[in-house]
């Protein structure tokens, strides 16, 4: 009876194989952007929308995506709800919102991604904001997370 179980066991490991997924090294490949390059009407919609999230923080009100603006998938993940939990978390910690401030533009395969530093009244505070524009100039994903030193060693020239 106990080797029918094992063997049992054994054939449903055997079974449940994780599928595996093609993909090319040029669809993950990040290179930094020359400033001549970087389309300034795209760079101020990332800047402003990026700043109207974090601005909330600050003012507790929020003015909702539209789909001219942003995917449909970041107007599904930016409630009010998410929103005001991540803005006491950070208020907590960081203080008040001030400004975002640019520190480079990068590109991938299928969009633009805009790094700001994310400044904040309390001087432990070393936070990172990016911003990311797909092909449609749509803003595809925000997120915000912890300063990275060495995202630039990831860059391919």
């Amino acid at each position: 009876m106990k080797k029918a179980g094992l063997i049992i066991c054994l054939l449903l490991l055997l079974g449940c194989k994780s599928k595996t997924v093609s993909r090319t090294t040029e669809d993950i490949k990040i290179k930094k952007v020359s400033e001549n390059e970087v389309n300034s009407n795209q760079q101020n919609k990332a800047y402003s929308l990026g700043k109207r999230v974090l601005e909330t923080c600050n003012t507790s009100k929020f003015k909702p995506f539209d789909e001219t603006e942003v995917t449909k998938s970041v107007i599904e993940n930016t409630t009010e709800e998410r929103l005001t939990k991540t803005c006491l978390r950070f208020r907590q910690y960081y203080g008040s919102f001030i400004d975002l401030k640019l520190d480079g533009v990068y590109k991938t395969k299928q969009e633009t991604i805009y790094r700001y530093h994310a400044l904040y009244t309390k001087k432990v505070a070393n936070k990172e904001l990016r911003v990311f524009v797909n092909d449609e100039n749509l803003i595809s994903a925000i997120k915000s997370m912890d300063w990275d030193e060495k995202f630039d060693s990831k860059i391919i020239e």
